[in-house]
């Protein structure tokens, strides 16, 4: 039997290869919004990640195609 805090073996190494080629950012929502959000993602087939993922990138696109 596996001690308590030592999870099955995929998921230990699913973390370990997690922490070695990702960033963690927490995000902080209004209360309800994380549901909107959901409901936007959703209604265009992604994950919530992934969704947030496209639309930071698309501010950042439209950030660096300003003129100064």
């Amino acid at each position: 039997m596996e001690q308590q805090g030592q999870g099955k073996a995929s998921t230990r190494a699913k973390d370990k290869y997690n922490a070695a080629n990702y960033d963690q950012v927490k995000l902080w929502v209004k209360k309800g919004d994380r549901e909107r959000i959901d409901a936007a993602a959703k209604a265009v087939d992604m994950s919530r990640n992934a969704f947030i993922l496209e639309a930071i990138e698309e501010k950042i696109k439209r950030e660096n195609e300003k003129p100064l």
